[in-house]
């Protein structure tokens, strides 16, 4: 009886640690394995392995011993933060001919996580007005994470006689909803204003200073020279459309070949030129000098719109391919992609792999071949890497998936 019991309170003991060791085995929900890991942000480059649990980045290692409920081979592929773009128009909704609640806008989800694109702010399609409509209509509704650059025009972009109301660019109305949304909103915007009162400016300047956020600029201003405009801005302030070439605002790069040098002192006090690629916004007589002079954007916003994407711009990763052509490096566009935007938009805890952090991932291949990428002007430029977006992660789960990687394996 006694060699009964001892065997039973061995077994006893023997089955309450397998099942701890197969506790101990399932630690984490996603375990991406052998990847090449590029994450400027904590000076990693090379093959690890990255752990997730609970929508966090758990743990990232040369090799993690430890299995999970889903893992994925990621060999022969890289691994990054998930793309932030900070320059989008995603108020989407009914109205025709406007981008406020209308059709030139875009459903985020539609379009993001197949590009790598887990985070994207709105650039001013909403104002301090229509930003709660905004909010419930798309930001609530939509997988991918949507901040905003509020327009300093109560309604937006709601075209061109609206935008031009001085009454309705109210700097208290607009701190107030910034308070009240601080981890949603991440700046102001200011554009869309044809007179040469400073106002505008001036309003949304004061909003964003009142609130601690940046101003965020774009190129409609073409009464104030592009000179008066960065004199006017604070280091931290964005100006996107980099690298166009229209009537409405002086080029960066003067007719010597030479980046001006009022935008080089710009960029030396901490001005942030964002790339606004758009359907206009980008030509490569800007971009390839500038480039080769040091000078590149410091994020590289879309611009996605209904007509950008079905231009030359097409998404985010084929911008980035486009300025790997003009001779960046691949770290080079996945630091711009992802932590340059996180701290631009004063969200740090985006943007990289810090254990803790979102586990916001996208893993891509580096295809070698002859590539074509376009400019707004309908000229072209040839290069010999493309980026393509395989599987895409937003806080841990796997929303975009193009080759089944984290599928089950079947065999027929």
């Amino acid at each position: 009886m006694k060699k009964v019991i001892h065997l039973m309170n061995w077994l006893c003991i023997a089955l309450v640690w397998a099942l701890s060791q197969a506790a101990c085995a399932q630690t984490y929900e996603l375990l991406v394995r052998g990847a090449h890991v590029i994450d400027p942000a904590n000076a990693r480059n090379g093959k690890m392995d990255v752990a997730v649990s609970q929508g966090k980045i758990v743990k990232v290692a040369s090799h993690i011993n430890e299995t999970a409920s889903q893992v994925i081979d990621a060999a022969g592929l890289y691994l990054s933060p998930g793309f932030i773009d900070p320059h989008t128009h995603v108020f989407v909704g009914t109205q025709a001919g406007q981008f406020a609640n209308g059709v030139n806008s875009v459903s985020p989800d539609d379009f993001t996580f197949r590009s790598g694109v887990t985070t994207v702010v709105d650039a001013g399609t909403s104002g301090w007005r229509s930003f709660p409509v905004f909010k419930k209509q798309v930001i609530d509704q939509s997988k991918t994470r949507i901040l905003a650059f509020l327009n300093i025009s109560g309604g937006g972009m709601t075209g061109a006689a609206h935008e031009q109301d001085l009454q309705d660019m109210n700097v208290d109305s607009a701190v107030a909803l910034m308070r009240q949304y601080p981890d949603v909103i991440a700046g102001v915007k200011i554009g869309h204003y044809n007179a040469k009162e400073w106002t505008p400016f001036d309003n949304a300047l004061n909003a964003a200073r009142q609130a601690g956020k940046p101003l965020f600029v774009e190129c409609h201003l073409p009464e104030y020279t592009l000179e008066e405009q960065l004199a006017k801005m604070r280091p931290g302030d964005m100006i996107t459309h980099t690298f166009e070439n229209i009537k409405e605002r002086m080029p960066i790069v003067g007719e010597n070949g030479q980046v001006r040098p009022f935008v080089l002192e710009a960029r030396k006090r901490g001005i942030l030129f964002d790339l606004g690629h758009g359907g206009a916004g980008f030509w490569f007589d800007q971009a390839v000098p500038a480039v080769k002079q040091g000078f590149y954007p410091n994020s590289f916003g879309t611009d996605l719109h209904r007509f950008s994407m079905n231009s030359a711009m097409k998404d985010m990763a084929n911008v980035m391919s486009k300025f790997m052509a003009m001779g960046l490096s691949l770290e080079q566009v996945v630091q711009i992609a992802t932590w340059n935007a996180a701290k631009a938009i004063g969200h740090p805890e985006l943007g990289n792999l810090k254990e803790g952090n979102p586990a916001d991932i996208v893993l891509f291949r580096l295809r070698e071949g002859d590539f074509g990428f376009m400019d707004s002007a309908g000229s072209s430029i040839n290069g010999n890497r493309k980026l393509e977006v395989e599987l895409t992660v937003r806080q841990g789960k796997v929303v975009w998936d193009l080759n089944g990687l984290a599928a089950k394996k079947k065999g027929f």
